[in-house]
């Protein structure tokens, strides 16, 4: 299914209320793209949605209703939605504020809000980058609204309604709305997956004694990046604990099952993050350790050679003064004599360094 449709300039009229559009001929004004995806477990409909009035609501037929919105940027698209759904203003900010941290919100028996992030990880930039996402659960529909992006993160779930595979065409949208947020929390083991390599390099790095002050830059970049992670998925585990816990008209008992294994994959990507943290915190300690370690061997070394040449500097500054009366000047094996207890010294301490380990 194409989720790209032809665009036309906005065109809107004095005193317009959120969501009432003009539109010219088939083509729609805005560029939020939204699908309205109707099924049950013999059959589906997928109709993308050009005209804000085509967003029905559910009729009472025994169909599962998911609207899908690919952009929240445009807030009168958003707020037409919301005024068709009967949504609050105060989830419709939500929705729309990218910077809103996950949580999920009650409103009365007639739906519940949750917003989360979706984690991608950029091999290029190395960095986490959250896409915000919100679903609205109603009594026999659900509403996903996603951060318009290069490619649909729900296209899977879309995929299975589609060849009707799994569980999900024969559930109501509590467990549409437990497929896409397993959809995501999967995601999180694929973002693991990668602070798991980053890791294993790093350690590999210090192991072998390679590692440089960009090893130090990585380590504290891959630190905040698993605080952040940690961040955006800790509340997400709260979340799926008060869909088991609230007694909600709006969640089966049938999916309860599929909501514990949920909670804990949660709990299994948090106590990964956690781990992670750990063994950074752990490298990073052995990397200044093993920083320690070799300007200790350095200074052992310059200490060694300054021990030997001590001596050897003092016999020469004794008889490189200019005084007119030393009897050694004198002497026609003087100079040889000089270079022989000198030579004796340097021996002599190589040797006794040796036997006490300092070599």
């Amino acid at each position: 299914m194409s989720r790209r449709h032809s665009k036309k300039t906005a065109l809107k009229t004095a005193g317009t209320s959120p969501g009432s559009l003009i539109y010219v001929g088939n083509e729609k004004k805005f560029e939020t793209e939204i699908d309205l995806i109707e099924y049950n477990a013999d059959s589906y409909r997928v109709e993308p949605i050009l005209d804000l009035n085509a967003c029905r609501l559910p009729n009472g037929q025994p169909v599962t209703t998911w609207l899908s919105v690919d952009g929240i940027h445009e807030p009168d698209v958003i707020g037409g939605i919301g005024q068709r759904y009967g949504i609050h203003p105060l989830a419709l900010e939500d929705i729309l504020n990218t910077l809103q941290k996950p949580k999920i919100e009650y409103f009365d028996d007639k739906y519940l809000f949750i917003t989360l992030k979706m984690l991608h990880y950029g091999k290029t930039t190395q960095e986490v980058d959250p896409e915000h996402l919100s679903f609205i659960l109603g009594k026999n529909f659900v509403i996903s609204f996603q951060e318009k992006r290069q490619h649909d993160v729900f296209k899977p779930v879309l995929t299975r309604i589609e060849a009707s595979a799994g569980k999900t065409r024969r559930n109501g949208p509590d467990y549409l709305l437990y497929a896409l947020m397993d959809l995501v929390v999967d995601h999180y083991f694929v973002v693991m997956e990668e602070f798991g390599d980053r890791i294993e390099v790093l350690e590999n790095s210090i192991i072998q004694q390679v590692a440089g002050q960009q090893t130090l830059t990585r380590l504290y970049g891959l630190k905040r990046e698993l605080a952040n992670m940690r961040r955006q998925v800790w509340p997400v585990r709260e979340i799926v604990n008060s869909l088991l816990l609230e007694d909600s008209p709006l969640v089966n008992q049938t999916t309860m099952p599929y909501l514990r294994d949920l909670h804990d994959h949660i709990i299994q990507v948090v106590e990964t993050i956690d781990s992670y943290r750990e063994q950074t915190t752990s490298l990073l300690d052995v990397y200044l350790s093993t920083l320690s370690n070799r300007m200790n061997s350095v200074m052992k070394t310059l200490t060694i050679i300054s021990s030997i040449f001590i001596p050897l500097t003092f016999i020469a500054g004794v008889y490189g003064m200019n005084f007119e009366y030393m009897p050694e000047l004198k002497s026609p094996y003087g100079y040889w004599a000089t270079l022989g207890v000198m030579l004796l010294i340097a021996v002599g301490s190589v040797i006794y360094f040796r036997r006490r380990g300092w070599m």
